[in-house]
C-alpha cells in the first residue's frame, strides 16, 4: 500500500480515463503515469536518490502533482514548502529538511534571488523553463516498491518554538486517509476534483480520495472566487474542498449564477468553523452541491471527523442548526478519545484534549524528538484541541491548547508572531491573539506594552514585520496598552484579552 503501487493501479485500471484537466488539454491516466515515470528520471539524473528529500516552491499545477508523485514513484520525499512565507522562513524548512534539489516555478523564482536563499539557486529545477525538455528526453523509470511506513511527503506546520516543524507522512498514511475520505465524500470514477487550496497544505491530500478511484484532477493556481468559479464551470467540477474564508469570499461575488456550476455535487469545507448563516447561503448558491465538513491536522494526513451531507441537508431544512456547530464524527478506523491533563478519558459531555489513533496518524515530526515525544504518548496522538463528545460521537471543538489561530484557512502559532513583535526595540511585551472575523474566521490582534518613551503605530509594526514572517501571520488590529493582564504566576492571560476584543474591528490604542 504505497502512492506509487495506487498510481500504477489506476493507470491499469482507468488508463483511458481523464487523470488531468488543463486549459489547453486533457491527460489521461496512462499518459499521466507515464510522465511521472519520466519524471523520476529527471530527479534522478539531477542527482535525488531513493530516501532524499527535495524541495517544491511553486503555485498549484498538475506538474508539481507529477513531480510529487515522481517522489513516491522512485522513493524520494518531496517538500512542498508554503509559497507565502518569508524568505529566512522558506530557508529554515529546506535546511531543516537537507533537501538535495529544489524545483521552482516561475511565479516564485524571484524568491529564489533573495540572499536567504541564494545556495539553492545553483541547480535549481525550473518547473515552466526546463522541465519539459528534460522529461521529453528522460526514458521511464520503474517504480520502487516502498514500504507502507516509509516517508512519502514532508510538510511543515507551525511550531511553539516559532520554526515550522516537518511533519513525515508515511505511504500507509496518507494511503489510509484517502481510502477514508473516498467512503466519506463518495467518491466516483467520473468526478472531477478541482485543487483550489495550496498544494504545500495538507488538505491537497483530499485528492488522493480521487486518484484512488481513477478521478481527474483540475488545478488552480491561485484562489480568488472568479478564477475559482471559470474554473469550475470550464472544468466541470463535481467536488472540491475551500476553506470557509474562500466559500465566504465566492458568496460575495455578485455574478456567481453567472457562472454554470451545475456539475457541482460536493462541497467540502474545514479549516475553521463556518457560520450556520453562510452554510445556508452556501446551500442555496450551490442547489447541485452537498456540503460536508472536516477536521483534521497535518499530522493526521488530515481528516479525522466529518458532518457529512445529510446532516447539513437535515440541519439546513428543519432549521434545527446546532449540529453545524460540530465537526462531526470520527472516519473509519480513526479512534478518537477527548482526556484530562492525566490523559485519563473524561465523560461524554465533558471538555478536554482530543487525542486519537489511527492508520493515517504521523509516526512523528522530523529532527524533534523531544516534540515527537510530546505529541504521542501511550500510542495516542495528542492534538493540542480541546473539545467534547456528545452522547451520539458527534466532536465539539472548543479551544486550542497551543494558542493557534486559523486565519483564511492558515494555521498560525501566537508564540511565532509574538518573536518578531519582541525583537522590535520599542516593545516591551506583546501577546498575539485570534478574534472573529467575517471573512477570514479569525484575525490576529497583536496586544502591545510599548517599551518606555516608545510611540508606536500600526503601521511601525507592520513595517517591522514585513519581510520576518509570512504576510498571513502580521497582525493587522493592534492595542496598545500600558499593561497586560496576567495571572498570580506573571503568567499572561490570554482569555481575558479575547474576552476584551471578542468583537474588536480595530482594536484599541
Amino acid at each position: 500500500m504505497s502512492l506509487a503501487s495506487v498510481l500504477d493501479r489506476t493507470v491499469r485500471l482507468h488508463g483511458g480515463r481523464p487523470a488531468i484537466i488543463e486549459p489547453d488539454r486533457t491527460y489521461t491516466w496512462a499518459e499521466f503515469g507515464e510522465r511521472v515515470a519520466r519524471a523520476a528520471t529527471v530527479l534522478a539524473n539531477l542527482g535525488v536518490k531513493r530516501g532524499d528529500r527535495f524541495g517544491i516552491l511553486a503555485l498549484n499545477s498538475f506538474r508539481q502533482a507529477e513531480l510529487m508523485h515522481a517522489g513516491y514513484w522512485m522513493g524520494a520525499i518531496p517538500v512542498p514548502a508554503n509559497t507565502r512565507l518569508a524568505p529566512p522562513e522558506i530557508r529554515h524548512i529546506f535546511d531543516d529538511a537537507a533537501c538535495k534539489l529544489i524545483a521552482v516555478d516561475d511565479a516564485m523564482a524571484d524568491t529564489l534571488e533573495s540572499g536567504e536563499l541564494s545556495a539553492w539557486r545553483e541547480g535549481a529545477l525550473a518547473i515552466e523553463r526546463d522541465y519539459e525538455s528534460l522529461l521529453a528526453e528522460a526514458t521511464p523509470r520503474a517504480a520502487h516498491d516502498s514500504a507502507e511506513d516509509d516517508d512519502a511527503v514532508l510538510l511543515y506546520t507551525g511550531g511553539t518554538t516559532g520554526r515550522a516543524k516537518g511533519v513525515r507522512l508515511t505511504h500507509r498514511n496518507v494511503v489510509s486517509n484517502g481510502m477514508q475520505m473516498a467512503v466519506a465524500m463518495r467518491v466516483r470514477a467520473g468526478d472531477v476534483y478541482l485543487h483550489v487550496p495550496p498544494m504545500f497544505h495538507s488538505a491537497d491530500l483530499l485528492g488522493t480520495a480521487y486518484t484512488l478511484l481513477g478521478a481527474a484532477h483540475a488545478y488552480l493556481p491561485r484562489f480568488s472566487p472568479g478564477l475559482a468559479l471559470e474554473a469550475m464551470a470550464r472544468t466541470g467540477t463535481t467536488a472540491l474542498m475551500l476553506t470557509p474564508t474562500m466559500v465566504i469570499m465566492m458568496l460575495q461575488e455578485e455574478d456567481v449564477a453567472a457562472y454554470d456550476v451545475s456539475k457541482l455535487r460536493l462541497l467540502f469545507y474545514g479549516s475553521s468553523p463556518m457560520a450556520a448563516e453562510w452554510i445556508q447561503r452556501a446551500a442555496e448558491a450551490f442547489p447541485s452541491a452537498g456540503l460536508q465538513q472536516g477536521y483534521g491536522l497535518t499530522e493526521t494526513s488530515p481528516i479525522l471527523t466529518t458532518l457529512d451531507m445529510e446532516e447539513h441537508a437535515r440541519a439546513i431544512a428543519t432549521g434545527d442548526t446546532a449540529i453545524l456547530r460540530s465537526a462531526g464524527r470520527p472516519l473509519i478506523d480513526v479512534t478518537l478519545r477527548i482526556v484530562d491533563e492525566d490523559g485519563r478519558e473524561v465523560a461524554v459531555g465533558e471538555a478536554g484534549e482530543v487525542v486519537v489513533r489511527g492508520p493515517n496518524v504521523t509516526p512523528g515530526y522530523l529532527n524533534r524528538p523531544e516534540e515527537t515525544k510530546t505529541a504521542f504518548r501511550d500510542g495516542w496522538f495528542h492534538t493540542g484541541d480541546v473539545g467534547r463528545v456528545d452522547d451520539g460521537g458527534y466532536l465539539y471543538l472548543l479551544d486550542r491548547k497551543n494558542d493557534m489561530i486559523v486565519t483564511g484557512g492558515e494555521n498560525v502559532f501566537s508564540s511565532e508572531v509574538e518573536a518578531v513583535l519582541h525583537q522590535h526595540a520599542g516593545v516591551a511585551e506583546a501577546a498575539v491573539i485570534g478574534v472573529p472575523d467575517e471573512r477570514y474566521g479569525e484575525a490576529l490582534l497583536a496586544a502591545i506594552v510599548p517599551a518606555r518613551g516608545a510611540s508606536l503605530t500600526d503601521e511601525d509594526m507592520i513595517a517591522h514585520c514585513r519581510g520576518k514572517i509570512g504576510g498571513f501571520k502580521i497582525p493587522r488590529r493592534f492595542a496598545f496598552l500600558d499593561e497586560l493582564p496576567k495571572s498570580a504566576m506573571g503568567k499572561i492571560l490570554k482569555t481575558e484579552l479575547r474576552r476584551t476584543y471578542a468583537k474588536s474591528e480595530k482594536g484599541v490604542k
